[in-house]
């Protein structure tokens, strides 16, 4: 196999999610508040930006859910941005939800969210008959390249009409997904379906003017895919054969992990598996459109549950717990040598390798040159052979955190963390422990891991008040914001960027980068 060059450059990375970004008293957007949010992080030398998937929430605003695995969350649209480009009139503002203030409350409103950017889509199609011609070839061209749209568009449209029931509780030719039936629906909902047209494309646009940005100031936006999609979806939904679920919505295979050491029944996660025998019938067809679809969004992409690709926990559909699953193997090999394929010899992915890993997906990992994961708040159980242990990452192939948007922010752990461990971190480091965030990078910057990426909220030293999501609970998440981007902000990038360039990380690494990944 043809060895491919490491995409990482030796830099430092922030994980941030575009809603918590402030300058908006609703959601953070693609327009003002990621462009401060990029020259911040330009000025400070810091060259990566990690975000979670882009796409659509669930009811409970997990992005992770999506009801759309190719189309973008509408609660980033940027309402200022489209009064500019005169896409709007100002007198959109006088209604528009939540208003134009640009001080953040600290939790996000997921139904003043939704408000807004249903207010700015109907609003969209009302002033779209007042478009010059050259905008409306625009979009025609842009909804010719984009087979997904159509689908996306009638499944939200259908959806709204029958107040949010899932798919398998629509009338029978609807549920379906009868093309002869949908035809004659699409004529008698054309404007209803316009509004959904327009605004996937306007979120396109504003998130390519992000990241044409990104690229001259040398960041890097590093994206993040599930490898499972939702059952209630249109990925689902139109693409019935391709899942291992009925037409009355009952999964026969369902995805989770087994029992381990944190649960003795396991994680029922709920999505249907993949019929792998469908895919490779139809040369994967669907996953190297996912796929192109992700690497038009972003210059590298962390595949979440990367062991799947060589093996998954197949759970019967109708049982309530993971424990009566067995094992499977998948097509990993076959599929990322297409993808690679398929993307010029390159593959920039990230493995997302955490948890109980076996040494196939090692294998398989390490066969693609792929880069994995590295904790530290897992490092210090005692064991000298436990892989999160700094001294224990070896070689440059690593991406190491101090947490992710699943773990307690590092004050929040360490808070939590048992004397005996916490001895262990003040031994690793042969100091006292009196900040427990930056001391706990430094171990990281300390490696020879290429990337080295903390949440925001551990560089502000936040406490769980302020963590992102909590696995295995349904309420609270998703909802953290920054309030603005005051001086405490400034002062905690200067330091990062500066501690990262202590240890020679720098955004000017990342020149290099975006050739290689052949993303641009």
């Amino acid at each position: 196999m043809a060895q491919q060059k490491n995409f990482l450059a030796h830099t430092t990375g922030i994980l941030l999610h575009p809603t918590a970004l402030p300058g908006s008293a609703v959601c953070g957007s693609f327009g003002a508040p990621s462009r401060k949010w990029l020259q911040k992080l330009s000025k400070n030398n810091i060259g990566v930006w990690q975000v979670l998937p882009l796409t659509p929430p669930d009811s409970k605003g997990s992005p992770y859910s999506s009801p759309s695995g190719f189309a973008i969350n509408p609660w980033f649209l940027d309402a200022k941005d489209l009064v500019e480009e005169e896409f709007l009139p100002s007198s959109i503002f006088e209604a528009l939800p939540g208003g134009l203030q640009e001080d953040s409350p600290k939790k996000l409103d997921f139904k003043l969210a939704e408000s807004r950017s249903d207010y700015l889509r109907k609003a969209l199609r009302e002033a779209w008959s007042s478009q010059k011609v050259d905008r409306k070839l625009a979009f025609e061209e842009w909804c010719a390249a984009n087979y997904w749209i159509e689908n996306h568009s009638a499944f939200m449209v259908i959806r709204n009409q029958h107040n949010n029931l899932p798919w398998w509780e629509w009338p029978d030719s609807l549920r379906q997904c009868k093309q002869n039936y949908l035809k004659d629906w699409k004529k008698e909902n054309t404007e209803d379906l316009l509004e959904h047209y327009l605004l996937q494309w306007h979120l396109d646009r504003q998130w390519k003017s992000v990241r044409k940005l990104a690229f001259e100031l040398n960041v890097v936006i590093l994206g993040d895919l599930p490898f499972y999609v939702s059952k209630d979806s249109v990925d689902v939904w139109s693409n019935r054969t391709l899942f291992s679920i009925e037409n009355n919505g009952e999964m026969e295979i369902q995805s989770g992990v087994p029992p381990d050491y944190f649960s003795e029944t396991g994680q029922l996660w709920g999505t249907p598996v993949y019929k792998w025998q469908h895919h490779k019938k139809n040369n994967y067809d669907w996953w190297r459109r996912r796929f192109s679809r992700q690497w038009e969004q972003f210059d590298l992409l962390r595949l979440d549950h990367f062991r799947a690709l060589v093996s998954y926990w197949a759970i019967p559909g109708k049982e309530l717990t993971a424990q009566k699953g067995e094992w499977r193997k998948s097509p990993g090999s076959e599929l990322l040598q297409k993808l690679k394929n398929d993307h010029s010899g390159k593959l920039p992915l990230i493995a997302e390798d955490l948890g109980v890993i076996t040494k196939d997906v090692e294998d398989l990992r390490d066969a693609f040159e792929l880069p994995g994961m590295k904790i530290l708040q897992f490092a210090f159980n005692g064991d000298p052979k436990n892989p999160y242990l700094p001294e224990n990452i070896k070689g440059k192939n690593w991406v190491v955190y101090t947490g992710t948007h699943d773990n307690p922010t590092t004050i929040g752990w360490w808070e939590k963390l048992d004397i005996e461990s916490k001895e262990r971190v003040s031994k690793q480091l042969k100091q006292k422990i009196d900040s427990p965030v930056w001391q706990l990078l430094e171990l990281g910057l300390g490696t020879e891991a290429s990337l080295v990426i903390a949440p925001l909220q551990d560089l502000l030293h936040l406490d769980n008040k302020s963590r992102f999501n909590t696995p295995g609970t349904t309420e609270g998440n998703w909802c953290w914001r920054l309030s603005n981007f005051d001086q405490s902000i400034d002062e905690t990038l200067r330091n990062y960027g500066e501690r990262g360039a202590s240890w020679g990380r720098s955004n000017r690494s990342i020149f290099d980068l975006f050739t290689d990944l052949g993303n641009r």
